[in-house]
């Protein structure tokens, strides 16, 4: 496998489909995809294929699924964009255009991935796949949505997939190594009270705040060659200024990329739990999110998927990008040992933010570059 270099004809073909990726990003942006309510946009993207005809479905977890030769072919290449954004709004978000720029929150992660994907599978449909090809705009890749698509598809194809390529991000780096992360909702209830006349009651928030300072004293495992942090991100709770809360909660996760290094966060903290537990207050542990690490996977393959990948950006986009850890949707293939890369087509900044934007000029050169990779798994036309 290797960054494939394109024909005159295929970057020209590449370039003058410009003006309809732009279009569709601007379509995108102004249909709300919150994970778990991507139905819309699902719906839309569905439709957008199955009016080009192309075979396009919605599986049960929200994924649109466009399969190229999977009734031909065992193995199976998985290309992903996920179709939810971070943000929560269910009314369309506002989309500007300024100085050759697009500002939009999601607009680049993932929608502009996500069209690219969408016009280069389109493109692709004349040729002949060497392998099946499934390509996937999946559902609840962002926070809590807990990588529910990509899990989904894995479920369904896991044992065929010989490869898995996720446009996600931008054009500076390649993520080949899965940051895992565990995520709770920790809970605490006290009798609470009147905070005059029942003063010295145990108050629920006070008893987080004991747990959150018993957190940020420990020390993070330390593996040579990995990364472990952890992060308490929302404390709710209480009644009023004068009430003695009876119940409070807050989110923590931690996250690293040695699964080793994930059990001895998850010790870590069941021993701060139970240590910082008063007999007169109840502390409950809920499970939101667990995204594993990497798995056994076969170094010279994901060498070779990783090198096309770093590879193709270098030839068409330039610079010298390099491989990072993420958390992506490359984690569930490669807690599987499958060989799995993610890298996007564009330059932007801001992502999960509401003043994100993407440069459009650099929309062209990051698509070339995922085409030179697809086209590993494609037969060139005659």
């Amino acid at each position: 496998m290797k960054a494939v270099e394109l024909n005159n004809c295929i970057l020209q073909d590449i370039e003058r489909m410009q003006p309809d990726v732009l279009d569709l990003i601007r379509t995108l942006c102004a249909i709300p995809a919150p994970s778990h309510h991507e139905e819309r946009r699902a719906e839309y993207v569905r439709d957008w294929f199955l009016a080009r005809g192309m075979h396009a479905e919605i599986d049960e977890a929200k994924n649109v699924l466009i399969p190229m030769g999977l009734d031909r072919y065992e193995d199976i290449v998985v290309i992903m964009a996920h179709t939810d954004t971070v943000f929560p709004d269910m009314e369309p978000m506002p989309l500007r255009e300024e100085n050759g720029k697009f500002f939009c929150p999601g607009v680049g992660d993932d929608t502009t991935n996500l069209a690219a994907m969408m016009m280069l599978a389109l493109y692709l449909k004349d040729y002949q796949p060497r392998c099946g090809v499934l390509f996937v705009g999946d559902s609840c890749e962002e926070g809590l949505g807990n990588l529910k698509g990509c899990k989904a598809i894995m479920h369904a194809y896991g044992d065929r997939v010989k490869a898995f390529l996720s446009l996600d991000g931008g054009v500076t780096h390649v993520c080949t190594h899965a940051v895992g992360s565990a995520r709770y909702r920790i809970s605490a209830s006290t009798q609470g009270g009147h905070s005059f006349a029942d003063f010295g009651a145990k108050n629920a928030i006070a008893v987080l705040a004991g747990i959150v300072a018993a957190l940020y004293k420990q020390s993070v495992p330390e593996i040579p060659g990995s990364k472990t942090t952890y992060n308490v991100g929302m404390i709710e709770g209480g009644t009023s200024v004068n009430t003695i809360a009876q119940h409070a909660h807050m989110l923590y996760e931690y996250r690293s990329d040695n699964a080793e290094c994930l059990a001895q966060m998850e010790s870590q903290m069941k021993r701060v739990l139970e240590a910082h537990t008063p007999e007169d207050a109840s502390v409950e542990v809920d499970l939101l999110g667990l995204r594993p690490c990497a798995e056994q996977v076969d170094p010279k393959k994901q060498d070779m998927l990783s090198r096309a990948c770093v590879d193709a950006l270098a030839r068409y986009v330039g610079g010298n990008p390099g491989l990072q850890a993420a958390s992506t949707d490359c984690n569930i293939p490669l807690s599987m040992g499958i060989p799995s890369a993610c890298f996007g087509v564009y330059v932007g900044e801001g992502e999960h933010t509401r003043e994100e934007w993407v440069d459009t000029a650099s929309i062209c050169p990051g698509m070339k570059a995922a085409a030179s990779v697809l086209l590993n798994w494609f037969e060139e036309k005659q």
